[in-house]
């Protein structure tokens, strides 16, 4: 398996970008609010958002293989008596699914932050029947904190999610030694 990286967003990563997100398959497990059709004007706003956000509050990467952008990952830090804790949002092409890569985009923002950050959470709550998604989480050595039951309204849909959290104090096993 080749391996990835995270890196900066670049206005070239637009038509990327857009081609990785204007797909319903991917859009079903995102948050609400982005646009769909997604076009590559659409993709030039975020990534120009990106460049400008806040580092302290924000950390937000492309997911790149070969250089080239496959997903988009980002920690985003909580607020008042959650300051020192983030919420994490990712995905990766459909072309690119079940390969790794969102696993290995996870431990490399987690390993980032916690290194040049106060952080001390990072926690993630992927719809629970999000099986594959899930799968990064753990793989990534993410642990399951419970479920939220009725948490969210997705197309019409009430889902549950999962709560996940990876604590910076906590040792992580590395990747070889999972099976």
């Amino acid at each position: 398996m080749q391996r990835c990286t995270i890196r900066e967003w670049r206005e070239s990563d637009a038509p990327a970008l857009a081609a990785a997100i204007n797909n319903p398959r991917v859009q079903e497990n995102l948050r609400d609010g982005i646009p769909f059709p997604y076009t590559v004007d659409d993709a030039l706003d975020f990534i120009r958002a990106m460049l400008a956000r806040d580092r302290t509050q924000l950390y937000a990467y492309a997911v790149a293989l070969d250089d080239g952008a496959i997903g988009s990952i980002s920690v985003a830090r909580g607020q008042n008596i959650h300051f020192r804790t983030a919420e994490l949002g990712y995905y990766i092409a459909e072309p690119y699914w079940g390969r790794g890569y969102a696993s290995c985009a996870v431990r490399q923002v987690c390993d980032h932050v916690f290194a040049h950050s106060d952080l001390l959470r990072i926690f993630a709550e992927p719809f629970a029947d999000n099986a594959a998604s899930c799968r990064v989480l753990e793989k990534a050595g993410f642990a399951l904190e419970g479920i939220l039951r009725q948490n969210a309204v997705k197309n019409g849909r009430i889902r549950d999610m999962k709560l996940y959290s990876r604590i910076k104090s906590e040792r992580i096993p590395d990747r070889n030694e999972h099976h």
